[in-house]
């Protein structure tokens, strides 16, 4: 739209612009339903006309200009590296709009530094003249000048207490593994010949998978568990492996993983979630028929888990065979450690964006933190708006005025890879067993290692004494 072509009438007599001045500024910024998109360039001219004929506020959250078109006051934040409005053109094309541009021009025009450029003139018509309004191209969008990062905290290490621990552990492993074992209620029978103690076989499996041998080459340290008083008797490698196999065994082992993070309920408030893979020594074959040929791959299990951000323990765990959605096991892992936990936050990453998952957190009272997607906006359009959409867009929100403090929590998420490694660095990356329901137990079992591992180091690190109560069920 031409702004040369516009010559603005007289100012009202109190010296104020009256209804014609609003129309004015009206038509040079705004575009007509029947309008076609000016572009970018376009934007930016609107963009400075708005700056010159509108008042600009500043606001904790940003800034705010009022609509052009008269549907109240959009949102502006410029601080962050992307820009924000919450006007639909910058909802839709997720561009900078004309109200971006518009605050952009008011802050270089206020910058009384002198380190942004300097703004071309706008002339604006007054009451005594007849000359058009003429507006100027304006300068790109002024970039954010960053202030000097600060240094990235480090965190010494306490090698006293972490040697301590490394050169105990061995000791502390086998009598906390015992102890938690000992909660196992063995199942009855009637009919047959006698089962050898479920606790016991949990134990052994326990010590396989921490000595990282092979069933045959922890015969060993079963010999010196049994001679020690750890086992009331001694087990043929086989029989630890064929009860591994068991389906009933494997929520014995998740209940047992949430029993033994019971001891630092008191230290952990803030929880992250994620998933990894464990490799196994098992193949899939299948024909492709795109390149008319057979294709072989290696199987593998997916351990869900959800852990402390400060501890690295375990709270939640899942194991599944091969391929699984990450996002629909958040609802039941927050549930599971909001029994034992106080849940302030948890973080996760794009997987878990959902307004479910947003809302599952806030009902045991907590928050949880997720990016959101590019694609991703506050605005509800035509859905109906529930509990479950103003919670969304509330965060949403929050995420795009306040990137910055939302980040920093975001960041905690971070420890739960760190978990991860933790287990397959010391455990090992892959299972042995060759048997589906074998795999899912392994890794079960390598998660309920490294929880009594932490406790061992929490021992040192933060005085605290383990006990395990209550018998888990079988």
């Amino acid at each position: 739209m031409a702004l040369q072509n516009y010559t603005p009438k007289a100012k009202s007599q109190n010296g104020k612009t009256g209804h014609k001045a609003a129309i004015a500024t009206a038509f040079c910024t705004a575009l007509g339903p029947g309008d076609p998109d000016d572009g970018d360039a376009g934007r930016q001219q609107r963009g400075l006309a708005i700056a010159a004929l509108t008042k600009i506020k500043k606001v904790k959250i940003g800034y705010t200009v009022k609509s052009q078109s008269g549907n109240g006051t959009y949102l502006i934040n410029v601080e962050d590296d992307e820009p924000y409005c919450s006007c639909p053109d910058f909802e839709l094309r997720q561009a900078p709009c004309k109200h971006i541009y518009a605050v952009g021009n008011a802050i270089m025009r206020e910058d009384e530094q002198g380190d942004r450029p300097d703004q071309s003139p706008v002339a604006v018509a007054t009451a005594d003249t007849d000359e058009a309004i003429v507006v100027e191209p304006p300068s790109p969008l002024p970039v954010k000048v960053e202030s000097p990062q600060a240094k990235r905290p480090t965190y010494r290490q306490d090698w006293t207490t972490y040697t301590a621990a490394q050169v105990n552990e061995g000791d502390h492993f086998t009598r906390l593994l015992r102890e938690l074992c000992d909660t196992v209620e063995q199942p009855a029978q009637s009919l047959g010949r006698p089962r050898l103690p479920l606790g016991d076989m949990v134990f052994g499996a326990g010590l396989k998978v921490y000595s990282t041998m092979s069933g045959r080459r922890a015969m060993t340290d079963l010999r010196h568990a049994h001679a020690d008083g750890l086992m009331d008797k001694l087990p043929n490698f086989a029989t630890v492996l064929r009860y591994l196999r068991e389906p009933a065994l494997t929520p014995l082992l998740v209940s047992l993983i949430e029993q033994s993070a019971l001891p630092l309920k008191d230290f952990e408030v803030d929880f992250a979630i994620d998933s990894t893979g464990f490799g196994t020594t098992t193949y899939h074959r299948w024909f492709d028929h795109k390149w008319k040929k057979q294709i072989k791959g290696a199987k593998w299990v997916k351990a869900h888990l959800m852990c402390g951000v400060k501890t690295n323990i375990v709270t939640a765990v899942e194991v599944t065979a091969g391929q699984s959605a990450d996002g629909p096991r958040l609802p039941g892992f927050t549930e599971t450690t909001a029994q034992n936990f106080t849940v302030r936050e948890v973080g996760g990453d794009k997987a878990y964006l959902s307004k479910k998952n947003f809302m599952a957190v806030d009902k045991v009272g907590g928050t949880a933190y997720f990016p959101f997607k590019k694609n991703s906006t506050g605005n509800p359009g035509h859905h109906k708006i529930d509990a479950e959409q103003k919670l969304w867009s509330k965060m949403y929100h929050y995420f795009q005025f306040h990137r910055e403090e939302y980040l920093e929590h975001y960041h905690k998420r971070p420890n739960v890879e760190s978990t991860m490694d933790m287990i397959k660095s010391k455990f090992g990356a892959f299972v042995r067993a060759k048997n589906p329901t074998a795999q899912v137990n392994e890794a079960l079992v390598k998660v309920l290692c490294h929880n009594i591992v932490v406790l061992i180091h929490s021992m040192y690190e933060l005085g605290i004494d383990p006990e395990f109560g209550g018998a888990a069920d079988a």
